[in-house]
């Protein structure tokens, strides 16, 4: 496994500080996130999954806690959207040009607008995908926050 993706070129060119974390990426796991965070014996709020969603038809990264759902309706209103609901994985991989369960929110094809949940900046380090499947990068959320001028919101189901 490659430990440099666009990910981790993307925080690099950056400058931030991270580190990267691989685990035994399981496929046929009901919850990615949670099994990420089980992998690497980490509390699920910490482990931080990338969604992609579509907000009046276009492309919106989303960030929660693993062991958590996202509202569309709280996600359409922090992206100033009237509706909002998830991507079909066929078309986030051609967006992010990621596969699903390597969706990083660092490095995609395409910027687009980032959201993440208010509550992971509580954390002092957070973990995200790092672009490939078994992949993480450990991070300060305010460098995430930072880094994807993303929109800070309570978008919690």
């Amino acid at each position: 496994m490659s430990k440099v993706t666009p990910a981790t070129r993307t925080l690099t060119a950056a400058g931030v500080a991270f580190t990267v974390h691989a685990y035994d990426y399981d496929p046929d796991a009901e919850s990615i996130g949670l099994q990420a965070a089980a992998a690497l014996g980490e509390d699920p709020a910490r482990v931080l999954k990338t969604l992609m969603a579509l907000v009046d038809g276009k492309p919106v990264c989303v960030i929660v806690p693993s062991d958590q759902e996202v509202s569309m309706k709280k996600l359409a209103a922090a992206a100033v959207g009237k509706s909002a609901q998830m991507m079909k994985p066929p078309e986030a991989e051609r967006v992010t040009g990621y596969k699903v369960g390597g969706i990083s929110p660092f490095g995609q094809r395409k910027p687009v607008r980032t959201v993440i949940e208010q509550s992971a900046l509580a954390h002092e380090l957070v973990y995200l995908n790092g672009g490939q499947r078994g992949l993480q990068v450990r991070l300060k959320p305010a460098d995430v926050r930072d880094v994807l001028k993303a929109v800070v919101a309570d978008v919690l189901a």
